[in-house]
């Protein structure tokens, strides 16, 4: 039986192969000349003393459904903004997580803050699709592709200008984003087959990451202890999204985490 993350990948084929009907390959390579994102701009964010936190904007989830019913997006990315986030994930898988590429350009029109475009990468038309929609960065997740197609798409996001955000999930994952040359390495909290949360991941794999990577914690972080934690193993940023979502003032949520972090 297929997992949760095969089956959102296998939606994402389909995905592409329809974008490719309306937009060529060709064409979309010609956009994606002219977007504005900047790949160092994501990785400076990112590795600038303290904790950095990256801070996603997104509507629903395979495990939680909807998070934000009324999903005042925009709203919600410049209160991010001021609140000193360093960069803002945008989710644009539609069918899971309710996202969308108009979502992701409103945002992008709206703060200047670094942006990630996150969605399941499996062909290199997405980080085409992502540079042409102004994105910063884009997401690589190990568990869908072997090292050389990690290799091909790291290579294609250099050649894009984007930084690449790569995802793992265990010590055989960061070996291969280290072999493929990945310098932003993510190690997800949120086991993506089952969608259960093991927040110890992070701690126990930071030893595994090379110095000269950019560590970032993803998923599981709760609160301020969560916050401070992180920073105490040694993590450059930490990916939050459901608990600023869900919080009445994301603002001021981000606020306390970033204190707490100091």
């Amino acid at each position: 039986m297929a997992n949760i993350l095969d089956t959102i990948a296998e939606y994402a084929r389909e995905r592409v192969r329809r974008d490719k009907e309306r937009v060529s390959p060709e064409e979309m390579r010609a956009l994606a000349k002219e977007g504005k994102g900047s790949g160092e701009r994501f990785h400076a964010a990112l590795k600038k003393e303290g904790l950095s936190f990256i801070c996603e904007i997104k509507k629903a989830s395979p495990s939680k459904g909807v998070i934000s019913e009324d999903f005042p997006y925009l709203d919600i990315a410049r209160a991010y903004e001021r609140a000193g986030a360093d960069a803002v994930s945008c989710l644009t898988e539609p069918k899971w997580f309710l996202g969308s590429d108009r979502i992701f350009t409103d945002v992008r029109g709206a703060i200047s803050t670094p942006m990630l475009r996150k969605d399941f990468t499996v062909d290199g038309y997405q980080l085409l699709q992502a540079k042409a929609l102004g994105a910063d960065a884009a997401l690589l997740i190990c568990a869908l592709m072997d090292v050389q197609t990690l290799e091909g798409y790291l290579k294609l996001c250099e050649e894009l200008g984007l930084a690449a955000l790569v995802e793992t999930h265990d010590e055989k994952e960061i070996e291969q984003a280290v072999a493929a040359g990945a310098r932003i390495i993510g190690v997800n909290n949120r086991n993506l087959k089952d969608f259960s949360v093991d927040f110890s991941n992070a701690a126990r794999l930071r030893d595994r990451i090379p110095p000269e990577c950019i560590y970032v914690a993803e998923s599981g972080v709760k609160g301020t202890e969560d916050a401070r934690l992180l920073r105490r193993i040694g993590a450059d940023a930490v990916l939050v999204g459901e608990t600023l979502m869900r919080a009445p003032d994301p603002g001021e949520a981000l606020i306390s985490l970033r204190e707490a972090a100091r």
